[in-house]
């Protein structure tokens, strides 16, 4: 595990003045009224307007090679960016699954066609994805699919149930796994990823709504839903090893920290303003806990950047970071006297409740912490 040993990141000059061209950008944004803070806003916050600004600044699909449409940045330089767009509550839902993973994937493992389809479209903020891979009665166990894709002329008939397909009912594709093999011993081959795009008439997507009666989940129900071969992603049965390569990019990201930033930094400008003294002990404690977890998320990026597969690293990122996101709501109900209310004209209470009704699928989504930790028992189990 020698990700955890590495020297603290220092940013080079360029990327020094990115995160100052993205924290003006943000300034005037939210000074305009263009958008709003708000907790959680990777999920939460869907607004596709914002995206396309955000696109016109080349900070969507900087991932990607300039043929594509993309900037040719560096995973460092994608994750000043999105530090920043996490840090501020900025509205990012809309384009977050495409520019995290999706366009990645299309990329790594696409067809030239399916690159020329998606990508452009994705980097200009004007192609949103939805992730198929968690089904009803599995939970975090992807080996256990059972939505299944059934050989026809020119192309494979889906049928079966994805579930927490954040965004599907606004999603323009969504990229699934399936079965194309009967279960046999190694339970991790004949999986595939097919790009289903949406909508379509043989799929239902279901909402299944938060506490605050938000709807971003769903269920997708597929039935009788015709994919050509052109949408199949990567060659048919080799989906296992494509997913996990995902997860990688999606486990390991700020998003996993810093889904309630923006509460802390609303709740200190109160205190300031107010003239409230604060813990120092207990807000240092909750600081360090935030900067280490930082550097393992960079030290993540700077993996892929590498080329490799950090999914192990990944796993602990994401088990540590949605740890650190409930805490940071402990310690500020703890800091102000404030309660709860999503109702509220002032930022603090509203942005508090917000929290607090979205912490129990912190450390769900992404893979329970407990099948996380399985993961990481096991690799350290192996040598890893």
């Amino acid at each position: 595990m020698d990700f955890m040993t590495l020297e603290p990141v220092t940013f080079p000059d360029n990327l020094v003045k990115l995160r100052h061209e993205v924290r003006e950008f943000l300034r005037n944004e939210i000074e305009s009224g263009r958008i709003e803070s708000h907790s959680d806003q990777w999920l939460a916050g869907w607004d596709p307007q914002f995206s396309r600004r955000l696109a016109n600044q080349g900070w969507i699909g900087m991932a990607l090679p300039s043929e594509y449409g993309g900037s040719s940045a560096s995973p460092l330089a994608r994750f000043v960016v999105i530090e920043e767009l996490l840090a501020a509550g900025a509205p990012v839902a809309a384009h977050w699954i495409a520019d995290r993973q999706s366009g990645p994937s299309i990329m790594k493992f696409g067809s030239e066609e399916q690159r020329q389809a998606f990508l452009p479209r994705i980097a200009r903020g004007e192609c949103f994805f939805a992730i198929g891979m968690s089904e009803p009665d599995t939970g975090s166990d992807l080996a256990s699919v059972r939505t299944k894709g059934t050989r026809v002329d020119g192309g494979w008939v889906l049928n079966g149930t994805k579930v927490w397909t954040s965004g599907a009912h606004k999603a323009d594709a969504m990229i699934a796994l399936v079965r194309t093999e009967p279960l046999g011993q190694d339970r991790h081959a004949g999986l595939t990823q097919v790009i289903v795009e949406l909508p379509d008439p043989n799929i239902q997507v279901r909402p299944i709504r938060l506490l605050t009666g938000e709807h971003h989940f769903n269920e997708v129900v597929l039935e009788n839903v015709f994919v050509p071969d052109s949408r199949v992603l990567g060659e048919p049965g080799s989906g296992w090893k494509q997913v996990t390569s995902e997860l990688g990019m999606e486990r390991s990201g700020p998003e996993r920290i810093l889904s309630t930033f923006p509460l802390l930094v609303t709740a200190l400008r109160a205190m300031a303003a107010s003239g409230t003294a604060i813990d120092q002990v207990g807000l240092g404690r909750l600081i360090a806990r935030l900067w280490a977890l930082r550097q393992l998320s960079i030290a993540v990026a700077g993996k892929l950047e590498l080329g490799e597969d950090p999914a192990i690293a990944a796993a602990v990122v994401k088990d540590l970071g949605t740890q650190f996101e409930g805490m940071l709501i402990d310690v500020v109900r703890t800091l102000v006297d404030v309660e709860p209310d999503p109702g509220s004209a002032e930022p603090l209470p509203r942005m508090l409740a917000e929290a607090v009704l979205h912490s129990p699928g912190f450390t769900l989504r992404g893979g329970t912490n407990e099948i996380l930790r399985g993961l990481v028992a096991k690799a350290l189990g192996d040598g890893a």
